[in-house]
């Protein structure tokens, strides 16, 4: 305990006093050395296991049980093992789930909470994907700062403290009125109206920030509006692009909050989990900065229809246009520039619109609809 008291003292003293050499030190934040009041005990013994010391990652997901996460844990299973990857939330998982493979509680805003889990299960990768999304964010906004910047710093810390690789997800909502919007390049001005929006620039900034000032490998993918056929919308100025397709297969018809003229970018969610994990693989010297756009498509909600009209030629869709939804929509870029992730690391899309379409629709059972159309 006095050794560990004399090393704080030593520590405080060369952050006051800043290095000698003049060069950029790498000391922790103050809550790493135990100063903090709810944090971190004084005589804490740190140590963590690196990438090295094990065969595969052991990776953590937050926020595991909104559109994103348990599609990654399926995918991230496949490849590093079922055991090595744990799915977390503040929700009861569902049994299917559950039985999946590894599924624990965590609340990002507890941060004693999140230290014992990367510590008991010796995390090596830590996906942050808990967040309040646009227009629910909109909605509830002291959540929202709550659970989008409080609990991002959380995750920060722990994962300096112990050495992560950290991935944090961004958006195209990290952008605003005031970016180019066709195409918005990967460094521009961002002025986001939303809460959401500036969470996420926040994110970015302080990933950043952490990567040189303390060394935490940070990556960050600012993601297109994403279309999953397994999980229903979350909450997202884009979730009609999801939802479109649960309604055509069930009811044959859809009614859409967005003008038909909005042009967004779109991803299909297998493109998205790929370019996460490629992202993730990626050897540290081929990143030629921390968050990057990615790509694949841009279309209108009335280009989307027509192209579902191709496989189900009953279907009809209306507008009822929500003007908080549409306002965000207007704001947000048409296309990305995703040149300097093709160029770094590699990153290629496979599903262009009609190929998301077709996927979408034999998931969600017209398969025998699709069939005559063709």
């Amino acid at each position: 305990m006095p050794v560990v008291r004399m090393l704080q003292h030593v520590v405080g003293q060369m952050l006051l006093q800043g290095p000698a050499c003049g060069c950029r030190t790498s000391a922790l934040p103050a809550r790493f050395l135990g100063t903090s009041r709810w944090h971190i005990p004084a005589d804490a013994n740190f140590h963590s296991a690196s990438l090295s010391e094990t065969d595969q990652p052991r990776v953590l997901i937050t926020g595991g049980l909104g559109q994103l996460g348990v599609g990654l844990a399926n995918f991230l299973r496949k490849r590093f093992g079922k055991d090595n990857v744990i799915l977390s939330d503040i929700r009861k998982p569902p049994d299917h789930i559950f039985h999946s493979g590894p599924c624990i509680y965590s609340d990002i805003l507890d941060y004693k909470n999140l230290r014992e889990i990367v510590v008991n299960n010796r995390i090596t990768w830590l996906f942050h994907y808990s967040a309040l999304l646009s227009a629910v964010g909109e909605a509830n906004v002291s959540l929202a700062k709550a659970v989008n910047i409080t609990g991002l710093h959380n995750i920060l810390d722990v994962a300096a403290e112990h050495s992560l690789r950290l991935f944090v997800p961004s958006t195209i909502g990290a952008f605003g009125p005031t970016s180019p919007r066709n195409p918005t390049p990967d460094l521009c001005i961002q002025r986001p109206r939303t809460i959401y929006g500036v969470s996420k620039v926040h994110a970015e900034l302080m990933g950043e920030y952490y990567y040189y000032r303390y060394g935490l490998d940070f990556r960050c993918l600012r993601y297109p509006g994403i279309i999953s056929a397994d999980s229903q919308p979350g909450g997202g100025t884009t979730d009609y692009a999801v939802q479109i397709f649960h309604d055509a297969v069930k009811n044959g018809k859809f009614e859409c909050n967005l003008k038909p003229s909005t042009r967004l970018p779109m991803m299909y969610i297998d493109d998205c989990l790929r370019a996460t994990l490629e992202v993730m693989e990626a050897p540290a010297e081929s990143l030629s900065m921390r968050t990057y756009n990615i790509s694949a498509m841009s279309f209108t909600p009335e280009e989307l229809a027509q192209e579902v009209l191709k496989h189900i030629p009953e279907f009809q869709i209306t507008y009822n246009v929500d003007s908080v939804r549409q306002a965000i929509a207007d704001s947000w870029p048409v296309s990305l520039d995703d040149s300097n992730a093709r160029k770094d690391w590699g990153w290629k899309h496979d599903f262009d619109l009609p190929e998301l379409v077709t996927t979408m629709l034999n998931f969600h059972g017209s398969d025998t609809r699709v069939a005559q159309a063709n």
